[in-house]
């Protein structure tokens, strides 16, 4: 691979994916304002995050490629957000128990160089257990997920607040699409194998 290849993130669970397809990387966070525009779909603000994130940091590194990456939780259509709290994670559990939520992962890739970005939102389906508040408590004690879309961690212990999960890559829901990633490095020329 000729071009520098990086992870605009400072998720650790999306290097541990990104780490999977065996490429040199790095991993710069990007710092974006990530408020929600008025009237703004979920997947449209998804799809916006990971399109700043990564041209932010196509600033930096005007000759990268660079992947950029967000994630909306959605609950009867509307987003969920970010608890960022032990109070607000409690009542989005509460809210979500025994529900089917929508985790809208957007993904694209950013050829700094040359301006061509790829771009796409790969949707999730999680339909969660019933919760009891004992269950909602203990596990927000042991993973504390304030900063996930929806309050759950399925990479960690939230995947025993899961019932059922739907959708075309297992990895979208911990929030790096990885068949898509492929497809888009292809095209700019990067073969995984």
């Amino acid at each position: 691979m000729k071009k520098t290849l990086i992870l605009a993130s400072s998720s650790i669970y999306r290097r541990e994916l990104l780490q999977r397809l065996q490429i040199p990387f790095n991993t710069v966070s990007p710092h974006v304002d990530e408020t929600i525009l008025d009237g703004e779909k979920p997947q449209d603000t998804a799809l916006r995050l990971s399109q700043e994130k990564a041209k932010k940091v196509g600033l930096e590194y005007p000759h990268a490629l660079i992947i950029g990456c967000d994630q909306v939780a959605t609950l009867k259509g509307e987003q969920l957000g970010k608890p960022l709290n032990h109070n607000n994670a409690t009542k989005q559990l509460r809210s979500v128990s025994g529900k089917e939520v929508t985790f809208h992962s957007a993904l694209c890739l950013y050829n700094a160089e040359t301006g061509y970005m790829q771009a796409e939102v790969e949707p999730y389906l999680v339909k969660f257990r019933k919760l009891t508040d004992y269950q909602i408590e203990n596990y927000l004690t042991k993973e504390q997920p304030y900063h996930c879309a929806g309050s759950a961690k399925s990479e960690g212990l939230g995947i025993a607040l899961i019932e059922r999960m739907m959708g075309n890559d297992p990895n979208a829901l911990i929030g790096l699409p990885l068949v898509r990633l492929i497809t888009m490095l292809q095209n700019e020329g990067v073969n995984i194998i």
